[in-house]
């Protein structure tokens, strides 16, 4: 027979190979989509042509960093070969090079734009809580009142243009029915802001509540969260972010503002093929915006790329520090050339110091560490209680009335208090300044004495009068209060960031211990100095940031000299939150929310082995498998469907249980729908091939289908008796989503990087089934 003769023509030396019968049948005549002459089928490769999907992550999926990398570097060599082939592969190659800076440089650009809008609209609908400008109601307080010429140096600000609700409505703003009525208006229009934010939020963009950053953390280790850093969120948080600060919730827009960076960095990804198409190279550009972020948060570049290296980066490569610094550097010159608050710097509370300090000051700084320590361990657990609380019982069933509710509290207790009714970035600068003779602050006003007149802007020693034993008070009952509604209003449903926790020290230099360095007529001691370390004590204690956070506080300040000082507080802090608890408030967030984030700083002691974690267990049933040739279409989709892994061992049979490699589920899925939709003679009964040649197959029989193009042929692996600290640390290094247990290259299990956070937990006496995701 025809057919006979040619399997005996294709064999060499008595030895068959595969898939050289098919390509004669074929070369014969014409072969149609199912089968060839004589009945004897076509073989399908699926991976001829690339399958749209294959490759891809389900959504609350780990991504696969080693895949990633690779396909990268396939991608990359693939270029660079063929970059000397012809002008044009070569103009390719240059312009996928030079593809990363010019997305740093749009991401800056973009971010700062943003950054600046939010600052100008948050300043201006602050003060619209107050009053209303009558030259134009898009005018803040400040900017209405610099062309006046009837503004006095005492009462500065006031001026004929601006208005309080209560001259508006009863034409005066004097006595108590003029001061209820300002209150009252200021009530109303902090619920009004409040109500659209949760609104907006809860309409159109949930993602878009809270701070951001324990997501972003986890996104930048690998998990994926679709629509988190999309175009809705982006608008949504933009918007919504404005509302929320200007409401006068305790909460900043520092945070939030690294989410609208990698919102910014995200989207503008997708003009970019090599980082629309490779997950881990699009972390690398998140990284770089979580420095964004933070730059035009707190006009610290520098700061801002330790930040993303210290905080929230989970793979950092040299090239992605180089990209932070210049896309860190274009955003803070962008928001410097909007310049949103009027003083030429890029935030609201810049100041400089230029009074020496003292070295027994070291006493009283590392006193404020101690408490910014024993403050954050008490804010995480006192948070992380509420949140829990609202997501365990019907509080979490509202979250509109929940955010009016502490909206209102909010507004009917600061509005009393001169020093909780003003911005947080005004009162922060308010406290952070030293004071001058041209300052009408409070704090400032000391006792009129004689004394001698001096050309500079210096403020001799003089006594401390009524008005600065007033707010010391009212700065007091401010502390307490910011406290205690801040616990509460972090994690509610608007965009929210962390108050920065701000102290004030004043001084007498009579003291016996201040003899030594205070001569009469010279500054002793500097009390803004005391209000910026204060502020990085507590913030230092909640976050856990060390080196970031000096950076930041030294570029706020400009002042070389005070790097010490800060130091001390900051480490000082670090060191007593850490002995309260080890976790800060974004790990504390994402352990809260179940995310599957491996925490780098977090050491695992525990003596166990791969077999005690993997699965499946001696009481569980036998590991599902694929094997290598002796499975059906139909027996694939039911093991899909009758499962929700996120991937399969191949083994050589169930009986050998040899591994031969790995296929996620995704990949399965598409391939298979694809071979559907685009080749005939597909059916459930079709035969599935991992091998690298396909045997034969019987007359008649539909099409089989080669799927060895999508498995993974070097999954990581580990022996039984492995260590599970070496597990542990794998996991953390390669970025791993999963690794398979082997006993003398005989399939035993699985372990997943679920199943480490579980034992994790385990082990520290926490409940195991808070980790939700894989």
């Amino acid at each position: 027979q025809e057919n006979t003769e040619l399997w005996h023509r294709c064999f060499v030396s008595d030895v068959p190979i595969y898939f050289v019968p098919l390509t004669c049948i074929c070369a014969g005549g014409s072969c149609g989509a199912g089968d060839g002459p004589n009945g004897v089928p076509k073989l399908m490769d699926l991976l001829d042509e690339p399958v749209p999907g294959v490759g891809t992550y389900e959504d609350f999926n780990t991504i696969d960093w080693v895949r990633e990398k690779s396909k990268d570097r396939d991608r990359h060599r693939e270029i660079a070969t063929k970059s000397k082939e012809s002008v044009l592969a070569l103009m390719k190659s240059i312009s996928d090079a030079f593809s990363g800076w010019l997305l740093m440089l749009l991401v800056g650009l973009m971010s700062g734009a943003l950054a600046g809008g939010i600052d100008i609209s948050a300043h201006w609908m602050t003060d619209l809580k107050e009053g209303v400008c009558l030259n134009g109601f898009w005018f803040n307080h400040e900017h209405c009142c610099w062309n006046s010429n009837e503004t006095t140096f005492q009462e500065r600000d006031k001026c004929p243009n601006w208005k309080s609700w209560a001259e508006l409505i009863v034409g005066t703003n004097d006595g108590p029915f003029a001061y209820i009525m300002n209150y009252l208006m200021y009530v109303c229009w902090a619920l009004l802001f409040s109500f659209l934010a949760v609104s907006l939020v809860r309409a159109f963009a949930p993602y878009a509540c809270g701070s951001g950053i324990p997501e972003i953390k986890t996104i930048l280790s690998g998990f994926i969260i679709r629509g988190y850093l999309g175009k809705w969120t982006l608008v949504i948080k933009t918007i919504t972010l404005v509302l929320a600060v200007s409401s006068g919730l305790s909460l900043g827009k520092e945070g939030p503002l690294v989410h609208v960076a990698c919102c910014c960095a995200n989207i503008l990804c997708h003009l970019f093929t090599k980082y629309r198409r490779n997950e881990a190279k699009r972390r690398e550009v998140l990284s770089a915006a979580a420095a964004v972020g933070v730059s035009v948060a707190f006009g610290a570049p520098i700061g801002g790329v330790l930040f993303s290296l210290e905080e929230v980066s989970y793979y950092f490569p040299l090239k992605t520090l180089w990209r932070s610094f210049f896309a860190a550097l274009v955003a803070a010159f962008t928001l410097r050339s909007i310049n949103p608050f009027g003083n030429s710097r890029l935030v609201l509370f810049y100041v400089e110091f230029h009074s020496p300090w003292h070295l027994l000051e070291l006493i009283p700084f590392v006193l404020l560490g101690i408490f910014g320590g024993i403050w954050g361990a008490f804010f995480i657990r006192a948070n992380i209680a509420w949140c829990r609380r609202r997501k365990t019982t019907r509080l979490g069933h509202y979250p509109v009335l929940e955010v009016l509710v502490v909206t209102a509290v909010t507004a009917l207790l600061a509005f009393p208090n001169s020093y909780t009714r003003m911005s947080t970035s005004e009162l922060i600068s308010e406290l952070f300044n030293d004071c001058g003779l041209l300052d009408s602050s409070q704090l400032c006003n000391y006792a009129n004495v004689s004394v001698t007149k001096s050309s500079s802007n210096a403020l001799p020693d003089r006594p401390a009068g009524q008005d600065v034993y007033t707010a010391m008070w009212q700065l007091s009952l401010a502390l307490v209060f910011k406290m205690l509604i801040t616990v509460v209003t972090f994690g509610m449903k608007v965009p929210s960031g962390l108050f920065i926790p701000s102290m004030l020290a004043y001084y007498h230099h009579d003291w016996v211990i201040f003899r030594g360095w205070c001569s009469p007529g010279a500054d002793c001691i500097t009390p803004g100095l005391y209000a910026m370390v204060g502020a990085a004590a507590c913030l230092g204690g909640v976050t856990r940031m060390t080196v970031s956070l000096v950076v930041i506080m030294f570029e706020l300040t400009g002042g070389l000299e005070y790097i010490v000082p800060l130091m001390a507080a900051t480490m000082t802090s670090k060191w007593v939150a850490d002995a309260l608890g080890r976790e800060g408030i974004y790990e504390a967030h994402i352990r809260l929310n179940g995310y599957p984030f491996l925490e780098p700083k977090e050491e695992f002691s525990h003596k166990t082995l791969a077999m005690d974690v993997m699965r499946p267990r001696r009481s569980d049933p036998p590991l599902s498998v694929i094997t290598q040739d002796g499975m059906s279409v139909e027996d694939v989709e039911s093991l899909i469907a009758e499962t929700s892994y996120s991937g399969f061992p191949v083994v050589v049979s169930h009986e050998s249980q040899r591994l031969v490699g790995f296929v996620q589920r995704r990949d399965l899925v598409i391939s298979i729908e694809n071979a559907r939709q685009r080749q005939e003679g597909v059916v459930s009964a079709s035969r599935i091939f991992f091998t690298e040649y396909t045997p034969p197959q019987p007359p008649n029989s539909p099409p089989p289908l080669k799927l060895r193009g999508i498995m993974d042929l070097s999954p990581f692996t580990v022996t039984d008796h492995t260590a599970m600290d070496i597990v542990v640390d794998i996991f953390r290094k390669l970025g791993l989503r999963q690794c398979l247990v082997t006993h003398n290259g005989r399939l035993l299990g699985i372990i997943t990087k679920k199943d480490i956070l579980k034992h994790m937990a385990q082990m520290a006496n926490r409940d195991p089934d808070s980790i939700l995701f894989n």
